[in-house]
């Protein structure tokens, strides 16, 4: 009953308000959900006796395989689009973007996650954009990827932060496959303000990295995007589960996303490595990338596969966890699963079907 007086009011709404043809418009022509359109409305405002402009920009991204949801959600996000002009604004840069690499749903799924971008000039902002990226990909397809990463990207101002981080980064040593790197794990780290970057290279080189290394990349992500009170915290949490500030600060140096992790995830990881696998906490700082592995879905069936390879004798009890857990997946179905078939005909199910971890010994 009141799903239905709901429905009345919103009816009766669109038949006497005075905005009721936009709204009207936003619901039935673009997808929009009505309290999503009351919002919209007061953003822009359609006219009934000039409709060819919105009728046109809504045909013309269905053309370009924009479904309802997509339409929806780029208005909703950014009403004026249905007051751009399609041959003069939307098109040539839908044709860029499309010359690009973003072809097919990976066009609407740009535009969806960053309407902005339609608001920025073609030849003075993302012509030169792709330009500046192209030197640290092998190929659009890459640039196509860390766009979409971080779609935002597109609407930062070349000449600023961006630029200047990169040519900081490049000044200190930073060779350019590296800032390729780091632009494609954590894109958000060059868009940062060019004073944070400072301070963040700074600090990664007190800790006795260095531009040309291979970490260095990885720990100046962690040092950007991670405020100093979290950073604080993290290292508390490790202390609180008995590891000394010297020892966090080794883990961090082999594996810098170790202390980019939530609290939650670094108790609970190390809630099963120390309880259920019995791990030492020197095995952790030696391998601190096995905190990142999902728990559910990597450490726990795979752990449950050794220990009935070990209970059943087909493998030795001093067995290194390191190996098995670091391998790919295919990798670890073929020396651990199907190499023990015959003798173990339920490994595959047990592997998929890991609940409960098993604590059999030997």
């Amino acid at each position: 009953m009141r799903r239905n007086l709901l429905s009345l009011i919103q009816k009766r709404f669109l038949q006497t308000s005075s905005s009721s043809f936009t709204v009207q418009f936003l619901v039935n022509s673009c997808g929009i959900p009505l309290q999503s359109a009351l919002s919209v409305s007061k953003k822009i405002q359609i006219d009934a006796n000039n409709l060819h402009n919105p009728q046109s920009v809504i045909q013309f991204l269905k053309s370009n395989d924009f479904k309802d949801t997509h339409i929806a959600k780029t208005i909703e996000k950014w009403p004026a689009v249905l007051q751009s002009r399609t041959e003069d604004t939307l098109k040539p840069k839908f044709d860029f973007f499309i010359k690009n690499g973003f072809a097919g749903q990976l066009l609407p799924q740009l535009i969806v996650s960053n309407p902005d971008v339609l608001r920025r000039h073609l030849g003075s902002h993302i012509k030169p954009f792709f330009e500046f990226l192209k030197p640290f990909y092998y190929s659009n397809e890459e640039v196509v990827e860390a766009i979409l990463r971080a779609p935002w990207l597109l609407s930062i101002p070349l000449n600023g932060d961006m630029q200047l981080n990169t040519d900081f980064l490049m000044k200190e040593g930073v060779s350019i496959d590296r800032i390729a790197k780091l632009m494609q794990w954590q894109p958000r780290v060059m868009g940062q303000k060019h004073d944070k970057m400072v301070d963040a290279v700074t600090a990664t080189k007190k800790m006795g990295f260095q531009p040309g290394d291979r970490m260095f990349v990885r720990a100046l992500a962690v040092l950007v995007m991670v405020s100093e009170s979290t950073w604080r915290k993290r290292i508390e949490v490790m202390k609180s589960m008995g590891w000394s500030e010297d020892e966090v600060l080794c883990a961090f140096k082999r594996f810098p996303p170790l202390l980019s992790y939530s609290e939650e995830k670094i108790r609970g990881a190390m809630d099963f490595f120390y309880n259920t696998m019995e791990l030492q906490r020197q095995s952790l700082i030696t391998y601190p990338h096995f905190v990142g592995f999902s728990i559910d879905k990597r450490v726990r069936p795979r752990f449950n596969v050794m220990k009935v390879l070990e209970s059943r004798k087909l493998i030795e009890g001093n067995w290194n966890i390191s190996k098995p857990l670091t391998i790919s997946e295919e990798k670890f179905l073929l020396n651990y699963v199907a190499k023990y078939a015959d003798k173990a005909p339920d490994l595959l199910q047990i592997y998929c079907g890991a609940g409960k971890s098993i604590r059999t010994h030997a």
